[in-house]
């Protein structure tokens, strides 16, 4: 006796109708209860590779939301390495100090090439020859433009999640390894054939508010940890206290104040760095004074643009990356504080990007030559030591960029004939201010007028080169050989600069 439903096909004649019977129909409880319990989670990274069907040659990619605490990354790369697995292509959306450990897989042959940002040890040793061929470096909106168009397609994306349930929803705003936004993750999801999620907190079904959805995720693995909690954020991020620095902060607030831009529905964004929070808190005393409100603060989120938003100055913050313990709180309680993707922040091939809309960016540089070309990846030395994030992407955006640096460090100039490496073109950027000077590019003679007579020390860009050169002496140029180590991609896809082999 069949057990199911019986269903007669009623699109036959009396003489050739059939019946079908649905068997199945009825539940075992239990069993359902247990797949329901068990949903994507798999035992281990190691069955979750075998069931992505991971093969040499492959490409595979990670977030950087954990910064320098992640733990997935390399851990994901021992297993695959244990597996067998050689000749991949890394894809990470940024590399940290923590990373140092996967050189001994480039050197064993598990890791071919990498396409992503790097910072500190992991681009050092590219910009000694170790790989075989360059690290291809984007910007953020550059990479989900890449991955968009399939220039960069991505066979397995594995990704930390601070929370998941059984099902794949992952959220960064609870944990012990709690981070945030995973804006940057969002992108991996989206665009992956297939997507690994590793938590070390699985929490009830459904885990709400999810920031990727269970439809994006293939499975989940959980672990003991998947970071350290202490370098994956700070409490609080530190304004500089060195006198220049400070300088150079509240001629950034001036500039800033004086370009037009300074009215109601005002947007910015600027960096966690020490001069970056500093002139954030110049302008913040500035729009007190003038009774200004803001509309959004963008990009990396502090705790000093939390207290903007709860203080009325802006209405609303969007996170593609939470900078600190506050934001994170924020992100999670506050209806103004929006977590968004990297596409969605600043990806040229979308539809519409929140760059376009910021009137103002504050952006740090290595290097600014006499034609305004910023460098951020490579030090005065020529070592290959940081990532773009999204400093090509907000300049190209922002009605007014700005970009710090003080005159020199250490023995070294930082205004220069010509940077050693191109990352943010001049006809992109506005304004370069130091501590001894402020020069605006020629290109924008809308914006000279306006800080004219105003208290600002306006200088030609030639004349700030002088007089570093003063303190510095002239350096000596690094020696660079014949061999490529790094590609510099700007946000359209299009090759800005190369990046050679120091010797």
């Amino acid at each position: 006796m069949h057990s199911g439903r019986k269903v007669t096909a009623m699109n036959m004649d009396a003489d050739s109708r059939k019946t079908f019977f649905f068997t199945g129909g009825s539940k075992d409880i239990p069993s359902v209860r247990k797949r329901r319990e068990k949903g994507k989670i798999v035992a281990s990274l190691e069955e979750a590779f075998r069931l992505a069907e991971v093969r040499d040659g492959m490409t595979v990619s990670f977030h950087h939301h954990l910064r320098d605490g992640d733990l997935v990354v390399n851990m994901a790369l021992d297993v695959l390495a244990d597996m067998g697995i050689r000749d991949l292509v890394l894809a990470p959306s940024a590399l940290f100090p923590v990373h140092e450990s996967l050189l001994r897989h480039v050197r064993s042959g598990v890791i071919r090439s990498i396409e992503g940002s790097v910072n500190g040890p992991v681009g050092r040793a590219a910009s000694e020859g170790l790989f075989s061929s360059p690290v291809i470096l984007r910007s953020h909106g550059g990479r989900v433009r890449a991955m968009q168009a399939g220039e960069l397609h991505v066979d397995v994306a594995v990704l930390a999640a601070p929370a998941a349930d059984a099902m794949g929803n992952l959220s960064g705003i609870s944990g012990p390894s709690a981070c945030g936004s995973l804006g940057y993750a969002f992108t991996d999801a989206q665009f992956a054939d297939r997507v690994i999620a590793v938590t070390d907190n699985v929490v009830p079904y459904p885990a709400v508010p999810f920031s990727i959805p269970q439809t994006l995720v293939d499975w989940v693995v959980p672990v003991e940890s998947i970071g350290v909690p202490e370098k994956i954020v700070s409490g609080t991020l530190r304004v500089t206290r060195d006198p220049l620095r400070l300088i150079i902060a509240e001629q950034v607030a001036k500039v800033v104040e004086e370009s037009g831009l300074f009215t109601d529905g005002f947007s910015m964004q600027a960096g966690a760095g020490g001069i970056s929070l500093a002139a954030s808190a110049c302008i913040r005393e500035r729009m007190k004074a003038a009774g200004i409100r803001g509309s959004f603060i963008s990009g990396g989120i502090t705790g000093q643009s939390v207290d903007m938003l709860q203080e009325g100055l802006f209405e609303s913050l969007l996170d593609v990356q939470s900078f600190d313990l506050e934001a994170v709180a924020s992100l999670a309680s506050n209806r103004g504080h929006a977590e968004m993707s990297a596409s969605f922040y600043a990806n040229t091939a979308s539809k519409g990007c929140t760059v376009d809309m910021l009137d103002a960016v504050v952006l740090g540089a290595t290097q600014v030559d006499l034609d305004f070309n910023v460098n951020v990846n490579t030090e005065s030395d020529g070592l290959l030591l940081h990532g773009i994030g999204g400093h090509m992407d907000t300049a190209a955006g922002a009605a007014v960029t700005v970009v710090v640096t003080p005159l020199f460090r250490g023995r070294m100039p930082m205004v220069v004939d010509r940077v050693l490496t191109v990352t943010t073109p001049g006809e992109t950027v506005d304004v370069v201010v130091t501590e001894r000077g402020v020069a605006v590019n020629p290109r924008r003679k809308d914006l000279l007028e306006n800080l004219r007579g105003k208290g600002i020390p306006l200088m030609e860009i030639g004349d700030l080169k002088k007089m570093a050169e003063e303190f510095t002496g002239i350096p000596k140029t690094p020696s660079f050989g014949e061999k490529i180590i790094g590609i510099v991609e700007y946000r359209d896809g299009t090759i800005i600069d190369t990046i050679r082999q120091r010797i």
